[in-house]
Order: C-alpha cells, then sequence, then structure tokens
C-alpha cells in the first residue's frame, strides 16, 4: 500500500492564520513518473486563452511531479502549488495514499526535493517569496533540499527583484520592531522604498508561525543589487529573515498560454 507520511511542525492556537511547510516521504512501487534526464521543453497548453492563474500553476506542477521518486522525502510549502502537488500525486498513486502527521524534521534534517511556488523570478532564477507568510520555515525547508523546483505562471516574471512593485518581506523580532521597520526604510531610501508593518485580522499585526512581525518593503523600481541587499538587511539585528531567496532554485517551471517552460539553472 502506498502511503504519505506528513512531516510538520506542530500547531497550537497561537497559529491559527497558518499553515507550516509540510514534509513528504514516498514510498510506493507504483510511482513512476519520467524516465528521462530534464531538458528545457514545453507542454501545449488546450484551450490557453481561456486559462485561469490557477489552471496555469496545475499545469506547471504536474510538470513538477515529473521530478518525485519512490523513496524521496519532499519539503513543500504552504501555498495553492503545494496543494496542487499533493493532488497530482494522489491521483497517480494506486492505491490512493494515506496521510498522517508526523513531528518536525529533527530526524530527516536533509530532504531529497523541495517544491514551491514563488512571488517573483528574475532572469537569474532569484525569488522573492514569503508573502503569504511563512518565509522562514519556506527558506530552511528549502535550503535543507538537494533540489528546489519552482512553480509558478508567467505573471510572476520580472526583469529584477522588487520589481513587480508589491511586498518584499521581512520577518523582524516582535521587540522593538519600528526601530527595525524606520531602519529597513532607510536603508533603501535611495530607492523610493516605503517600509509598512503587515497588518492582519482587527488592524492588529500580522504574526507569523515563529510569532514575529513581517515588515513589507515596497520598492518602486527593481533592486540594483538583491545579493547586497539581502547582506545588508540580515545584518540588522532583530531581522530575523527576508524574502529574497538567492542562488537557491535548481529549476523553475513557468506555465504561460502555450504551455509549461522549464528553466534550469
Amino acid at each position: 500500500m502506498a502511503t504519505l507520511s506528513l512531516r510538520s511542525p506542530p500547531s497550537s492556537l497561537l497559529y491559527h492564520h497558518h499553515n507550516a511547510p509540510t514534509c513528504l516521504i514516498l514510498r510506493s512501487p507504483y510511482l513512476n513518473l519520467r524516465s528521462r534526464a530534464h531538458k528545457p521543453l514545453s507542454i501545449k497548453a488546450f484551450s490557453a486563452p481561456s486559462l485561469t492563474q490557477d489552471d496555469l500553476k496545475k499545469l506547471a506542477a504536474d510538470k513538477a511531479v515529473e521530478y518525485i521518486r519512490s523513496g524521496m522525502i519532499l519539503g513543500l510549502g504552504t501555498g495553492s502549488t503545494a496543494a496542487f502537488v499533493v493532488d497530482k500525486l494522489g491521483a497517480l498513486l494506486k492505491p490512493p495514499p494515506s496521510a498522517s502527521p508526523s513531528p518536525p524534521s529533527t530526524t530527516t534534517p536533509k530532504l531529497d526535493l523541495a517544491i514551491d511556488g514563488a512571488d517573483e523570478v528574475d532572469p537569474n532564477l532569484d525569488l522573492v517569496k514569503g508573502r503569504g507568510g511563512a518565509l522562514l520555515r519556506e527558506k530552511m525547508v528549502e535550503a535543507a533540499s538537494d533540489k528546489f523546483v519552482v512553480v509558478v505562471d508567467d505573471s510572476k516574471l520580472v526583469s529584477g527583484l522588487g520589481g513587480s512593485g508589491l511586498a518584499m518581506p521581512v520577518e523582524v523580532v516582535q521587540f522593538c520592531w519600528k526601530y527595525n521597520l524606520i531602519r529597513l526604510g532607510e536603508l533603501f531610501r535611495e530607492d523610493s522604498c516605503v517600509a509598512k508593518l503587515r497588518l492582519g485580522d482587527g488592524d492588529k499585526p500580522y504574526v507569523t508561525d515563529n510569532m514575529n512581525y513581517i515588515v513589507d518593503l515596497y520598492f518602486e523600481k527593481p533592486i540594483r543589487d538583491s545579493e547586497a541587499a539581502g547582506r545588508e538587511i540580515s545584518a540588522l539585528e532583530g531581522v530575523v529573515e527576508h524574502g529574497l531567496f538567492l542562488n537557491m532554485a535548481t529549476a523553475v517551471l513557468i506555465a504561460g498560454k502555450d504551455g509549461v517552460t522549464v528553466k534550469n539553472k
């Protein structure tokens, strides 16, 4: 019988608005998805003009499943991309997989493969992630993985990180959060960056799974040097993690109106 063993951090009532990244252990003799090495290719999409953003994500998620082999330990993110991957696995595994909660990954410190989405992808396959609020745990899962496959639709492509004009998140400790908000804004003042505390329900500060706050940085134009920006942000006392995922992706699967394109690092 095929089994999926879910490994995810324990929840508590304090974490009511989050889903933590998940680890899966696949044990199935029936899973045989591909026999060739990865090559850049396109898969033609049907009814392309009417495809929604979720439809495009599903196309790319289906392609991502081809990277999976029986016995692998998988790391999955928190959003819809991970859900589409799990749905596809469930359809392919016969009999259908069973899932059971498991303790955190103290017993499995190394993962074979991580699959997750991204908020922005630049030409170097560097990413912005974390608009869903789980940037710290997602970065830890993906750093612990031998390979990291990113699944996006073509609306996520940017010429440079921060170029979408949407939030680039920075997780900070609650203590002196306003001091760090001011420092983060000043750090990128020449780039016309605006720093805002993320709010949750009832206009109260949004609290992450690790009981921290998030300061969202909004750039008017792409970050000039994302590696330098990452170093400068991380050097600030009280900063826990940032949403720049640099030199981490192994491959990016991009779904568009003409199908799915695979870009390898």
